[in-house]
């Protein structure tokens, strides 16, 4: 069971989300398109954006030394820098990955893994985690919840 734990993180659901994409694009094209110019675009805006929140997120949490790992406790309430704007970037991040590559290999039909993908995320990830913070910080979080929304 210890060992699903270490393989029950979000970039392991990401690469299966981004291989059912890449299969579906490469292996059952469909003749749909996004249209090169802005698919391309806006793929390439969506994951670099992913990938710059999700440095400014880590970056964030290791100058405040906790984890970030979902499944670990958190040593501190990190409400400073990307944190002030999102609770959850490197989640976020994450989808706009998803949906970037989606748009980039026009995998059309791949679209409804991203509000799958989220789903997902909120379920496994984000609903326990915000628990355990609710129960180790409480007032702390609960005016950081006030503050700051959840996605953006």
């Amino acid at each position: 069971m210890r060992a699903l734990r270490l393989i029950d993180i979000p970039p392991v659901w990401l690469l299966a989300a981004l291989a059912m994409a890449w299969l579906q694009a490469n292996h059952w094209p469909t003749g749909l398109s996004f249209g090169p110019v802005w698919a391309d675009l806006l793929g390439g805006l969506l994951v670099g954006g992913g990938v710059v929140l999700t440095a400014l997120a880590v970056v964030e949490m290791r100058r405040h030394e906790t984890t970030i790992h979902p499944h670990h406790d958190s040593a501190r309430l990190v409400q400073s820098g990307i944190f002030k704007r999102s609770r959850n970037p490197i989640y976020l991040a994450d989808v706009m990955i998803l949906a970037g590559l989606i748009l980039y290999w026009d995998a059309v039909l791949a679209l409804p893994l991203v509000p799958v993908f989220l789903w997902i995320l909120e379920k496994r990830f984000v609903i326990p985690e915000e628990n355990r913070l609710r129960r180790t910080f409480r007032m702390d979080f609960a005016h950081y919840c006030e503050k700051v929304r959840r996605w953006v």
